[in-house]
């Protein structure tokens, strides 16, 4: 199963129930939920996971982890997946973003010669919040279904083929219970 190379991965959650500094969550890290690996937490995890990678926002971990407590679904999966916008893929995804939210928007993507300074990212932020954040929110969506879809399939997969090995088994040595 997924889960036992999942398993290798996760924090040990009492240890994070106990952390200085995540104390003061109480009762909220103490939801099983959070914590366990089947198939409902984990496919949640994923959604929650890649919807909140694909938000320009500075503090992507924590709304991932909000949205995990909220959901009930597991948290560290969750946090980890926010990670697939780190700084080297942030610029392609969120400029696919942008043009995907001028298409919906049906604007011109141009916003000018692109420079790498503070006065240009202030001078150009007008133009390009609305179909940067339209573009985010709608690959947000598309990609946390295809993902909560994708991981329901592929974990139904994974237990039939293992059910089946298993009755092949049975089948082979009957004397076996």
């Amino acid at each position: 199963m997924p889960r036992h190379l999942i398993k290798r991965f996760m924090p040990d959650p009492g240890a994070l129930k106990r952390h200085k500094h995540l104390r003061h969550l109480g009762s909220l890290l103490h939801d099983d939920n959070l914590w366990h690996l089947n198939r409902r937490s984990v496919s949640g995890g994923v959604a929650t996971g890649l919807f909140w990678a694909m938000i320009p926002l500075p503090s992507q971990m924590v709304a991932a982890a909000l949205s995990a407590i909220f959901f009930r679904v597991n948290l560290p999966i969750s946090v980890a997946l926010v990670w697939l916008t780190n700084p080297l893929t942030i610029p392609p995804v969120f400029y696919l973003n942008y043009l995907v939210g001028t298409w919906l928007l049906g604007k011109p993507s141009g916003v000018g010669e692109f420079q790498l300074s503070l006065e240009w990212i202030g001078s150009e932020i007008g133009a390009i919040w609305k179909p940067l954040y339209l573009g985010s929110l709608v690959l947000g969506i598309l990609l946390a279904a295809v993902g909560y879809g994708a991981m329901r399939l592929y974990w139904r997969w994974h237990v039939l083929k293992r059910f089946r090995a298993r009755t092949g088994r049975r089948s082979e040595n009957p004397t076996r219970p």
